[in-house]
């Protein structure tokens, strides 16, 4: 790979959500007490911090997941 040039594999099934993402990114560092820059960067956050945000997101997905299927109804076979 050329210089510069980086590979993510960092990327979103649903490429609309990236907003929503990115709110309760906001949200989640609110409720714990972290203050992300104005200017988004995150490179002087210490990597307890940014996991702490990454871990709650995901629970909270996960929830949300949860309270998602618990709603549907499913065929009986």
């Amino acid at each position: 790979m050329a210089a510069g040039q980086e590979r993510s594999s960092n990327w979103l099934v649903v490429p609309q959500a990236s907003q929503a993402l990115e709110q309760l990114k906001y949200e989640i560092a609110n409720e714990l007490g972290i203050q992300i820059p104005q200017d988004g960067y995150m490179g002087n956050i210490s990597s307890r911090d940014n996991g702490a945000i990454g871990g709650y997101i995901t629970r909270r997905l996960v929830q949300m997941a949860e309270q998602q299927l618990a709603g549907q109804q499913f065929p009986q076979a």
